[in-house]
C-alpha cells in the first residue's frame, strides 16, 4: 500500500469532509445558505482532481473533465464493487445511486477546458522512440495492439468508455498500469488492460508513460465519437459503459 504525504492526507480530508457536505441531500432550513447544484455538490470531486476536473499537480489524480461519460461511469462503479482499490474514492462513491453515478459522469464529460502544456522529457532518444512505436504500432510479435487502436488515433479517446491518454502525468500512468499487473485494479471481464498490462516488461510501459505524458494535445480536445475502427480486443468495459436512456 502506498504511503500518503501527511500533506497529502490533509487534502484528502478535505476531501471527505466536503463529501459530507456537498453530496449530501439536505442542509437545515436555518443553517447557512447553500447553493444547491450539481456544480457546487461536486466541489468535493474537484479537491482532489483539480478545478473543473483539470487534474492535480501532484500526478496522482488525473484528469476527469471532458473523459467519456461511460468511462467515468465505469470507474465509479469499479471502486464500489471493490475492483479499484482506493479507500477515499470507495468511501464517496458507495453510497450513490446508479442514477446519480451518470448524472456525475455526464457533468464532468461536457466540460471543455484547456490543457496544461506537457512537461518536457528528458528521456533518452531510444526511450521516446520505443515508447512510440508501441504507443501507435504495438508489437504483432507479443500481441500487443497500439494504444491508438483504442484510444483513438490521436489517443484522444473513443466513445463510449475509452479514456484519452494524453495529459496524463508520467506517474499516473505507471500507477496505473502497475495496479493491473498485480490485479489491485480490475475491469469488467473480460479485463483486456489487465492483459495487455501483464504482456509488457516495465521497460515498456516505462518508455510508453514518458512518451504519452510529453505529448501535446490537438487542438481539437474533444473526445471522438465512436471508433470507425473493431478494436482489437473484447472488453467488458464497453458493454458495461452503455447509457441509459
Amino acid at each position: 500500500m502506498q504511503t500518503i504525504h501527511p500533506q497529502r492526507s490533509r487534502a484528502l480530508l478535505t476531501g471527505i469532509l466536503l463529501c459530507v457536505v456537498c453530496l449530501g441531500a439536505a442542509v437545515a432550513a436555518d443553517g447557512p445558505t447553500f447553493e444547491d447544484t450539481l456544480g457546487q455538490r461536486l466541489k468535493a470531486c474537484t479537491q482532489c482532481h483539480g478545478d473543473q476536473g483539470r487534474a492535480a499537480p501532484d500526478g496522482y489524480y488525473p484528469r476527469i473533465a471532458g473523459k467519456p461519460a461511460g468511462y467515468l461511469y465505469n470507474q465509479m462503479k469499479h471502486f464500489q464493487r471493490g475492483e479499484r482499490r482506493y479507500d477515499l474514492m470507495t468511501k464517496m462513491v458507495d453510497p450513490l445511486s446508479d442514477d446519480y453515478l451518470w448524472e456525475i459522469s455526464r457533468y464532468f464529460s461536457a466540460l471543455d477546458v484547456p490543457y496544461s502544456p506537457p512537461v518536457p522529457s528528458t528521456a533518452s532518444v531510444e526511450t521516446m522512440r520505443r515508447g512510440e512505436r508501441l504507443a501507435m504500432q504495438g508489437d504483432a510479435s507479443r500481441q500487443l495492439p497500439a494504444c491508438a487502436a483504442c484510444h483513438g488515433a490521436q489517443l484522444t479517446g473513443t466513445t463510449p468508455a475509452t479514456p484519452g491518454l494524453l495529459g496524463l502525468p508520467r506517474d499516473y500512468i505507471n500507477a496505473q498500469m502497475g495496479a493491473w499487473r498485480t490485479g489491485a485494479r480490475r475491469g469488467a471481464q473480460p479485463d483486456c488492460m489487465a492483459d495487455i498490462a501483464r504482456r509488457m516488461k516495465p521497460e515498456d510501459i516505462a518508455s510508453v508513460s514518458t512518451w504519452l505524458s510529453s505529448q501535446p494535445w490537438p487542438a481539437n480536445t474533444r473526445t471522438p465519437a465512436q471508433s470507425a475502427t473493431t478494436p482489437p480486443l473484447k472488453c467488458g468495459s464497453h458493454a458495461q459503459a452503455q447509457e441509459r436512456p
